[in-house]
């Protein structure tokens, strides 16, 4: 296996085709082109995750197995992809990652993306090719953009064939000073970006946002601590970077440990009068920021795991303030601002209270499909919504009640769409499931193809 390794000690406005080269040894095209697929089967790949050494669930990493649209509808057709004999797992493919992998794929399925989260080989993009089951050959070169974004990296497919990552970092402490009379200092930070090329697997620019809330924010203790879910507009000539804002009680105390003396942060505070936060720059010179702010919203637009940007058939720009919000804003393709006169309340669409959207994906003419909890509670549901109407139908599961759901949403990474269907692998943490299958033009839904689990063990996506 070849690989060539590169040091960036600059960030720069444009780095032409950075790359570093590593592809499999049984991998005979060449790297900087997409090898033709067998066949013309549109797989879907389903991916679930695993428990770590220490059995926390779904924290040990992802396997893959890919699946064609008829095994996919069929309720007796079986995925046992967390099945072991003699402590390894026999079935599907197990994607480079030391915890759950960040996976992104392409629109027609044949081609996965993912970056590394954390360990030895955190910030490493690897790509592959998807032939069915648990074939996948990793192709292209294999990027480490760790010198770039850090080990730990958000990122999403862009666009399609576009891929960006996103990280933040380089903050202050939130004091200064010395034991007793330690004073507020804005943390300040840095967010660093890096532009993919997913089909020729190079990275072509890389930007950097020095994070300035601006001194009023600022002196009201507001702070951003991560960036996420960075995304093209249809035009491709902005980025939308969400951001996750929190609040320090300025006027607080120092937290420190009781036992050591070591300090822990400065006192945060749940008063917020802050809308959401999305930082949008030039694509791709990824220059000019430039943050802007919902009025309709006081919950950040950050995904877990999840995506939570999706550029609308209309042209906008919608996002939900997924994972712990029912809202869904807009962003307007003409001003590239938020567009202050709409929101969509999942609460308001299903006459419920509590509702918290996990996941979801735009399909087309403003509908789309939700993964959501409601609190107090148990379980997790489906619904379609219609983002002109305002309206939402629930279509009901039969895994819908179980508590153990809500862990599977809140790492829910993908929502499959092929055609009229989308495609949801529900399965409760540690117990069995089923594809459910969703028309959405007529709003309904069916139960398709058997998943089986284990403990600690969910599935997570389909692309």
């Amino acid at each position: 296996m070849k690989k060539n390794l590169f040091r960036i000690a600059l960030f720069s406005t444009v780095i032409a085709a950075l790359t570093l080269g590593s592809c499999s040894s049984d991998d005979n095209n060449d790297p900087g082109t997409n090898p033709p697929v067998a066949d013309g089967t549109r797989w879907i790949t389903l991916t679930g995750s695993f428990p770590d050494a220490a059995g926390t669930a779904g924290n040990g990493g992802t396997r893959a197995y890919a699946i064609t649209q008829e095994n996919a509808a069929n309720p007796d057709y079986v995925v046992d992809l967390f099945k072991m004999e003699s402590e390894k797992y026999v079935v599907g493919f197990a994607l480079k990652s030391s915890r759950t992998a960040r996976v992104q794929a392409s629109e027609d399925g044949k081609f996965l993306y993912n970056i590394q989260y954390t360990g030895t080989e955190g910030g490493v993009f690897n790509k592959y090719s998807v032939s069915g089951q648990g074939k996948y050959t990793e192709v292209g070169y294999e990027l480490n953009t760790a010198t770039i974004l850090g080990t730990s990296p958000r990122w999403v497919k862009a666009a399609e064939g576009i891929g960006v990552g996103v990280s933040f970092g380089e903050a202050l402490d939130p004091y200064t000073g010395s034991a007793p009379n330690y004073v507020w200092r804005h943390p300040k930070g840095k967010i660093k970006i890096a532009n993919i090329d997913l089909n020729n697997t190079a990275i072509t620019n890389t930007g950097n946002i020095d994070v300035d809330l601006g001194a009023e924010l600022e002196a009201q203790g507001y702070h951003v601590w991560r960036a996420d879910v960075p995304v093209l507009n249809q035009a491709k000539d902005k980025l939308y970077i969400g951001l996750g804002v929190r609040r320090h009680n300025v006027n607080g105390t120092v937290t420190t440990n009781a036992n050591t003396g070591a300090i822990s942060g400065w006192q945060t505070t749940n008063e917020r009068n802050l809308g959401t936060l999305t930082y949008v720059v030039d694509y791709p010179s990824l220059r000019n920021a430039k943050i802007i702010t919902s009025e309709k919203s006081m919950i950040d637009n950050l995904g877990y795991r999840t995506l939570t940007q999706y550029v609308g058939t209309d042209g906008n720009l919608y996002q939900a303030t997924a994972t712990s919000g029912p809202d869904i804003l807009r962003i307007s393709k003409a001003t590239n601002d938020y567009d202050q006169t709409y929101h969509f309340n999942l609460n308001t669409a299903l006459s419920i209270t509590g509702s918290s959207i996990k996941a979801w994906r735009y399909i087309k003419d403003g509908v789309a499909v939700v993964l959501y909890t409601v609190t107090g509670t148990n379980g997790g549901y489906v619904a379609l919504i219609d983002l002109n109407a305002k309206t939402a139908t629930k279509l009901a599961t039969d895994s819908e009640a179980d508590t153990a759901l809500a862990t599977t949403f809140g790492q829910f990474q993908n929502i499959g769409l092929v055609g009229d269907n989308v495609y949801l692998p529900l399965t409760p943490s540690g117990k069995d499931g089923n594809i459910y299958i969703v028309n959405w033009k007529t709003k309904t839904i069916k139960k398709g193809a058997t998943l089986k689990a284990a403990s600690g063990s969910f599935y997570l996506g389909a692309y």
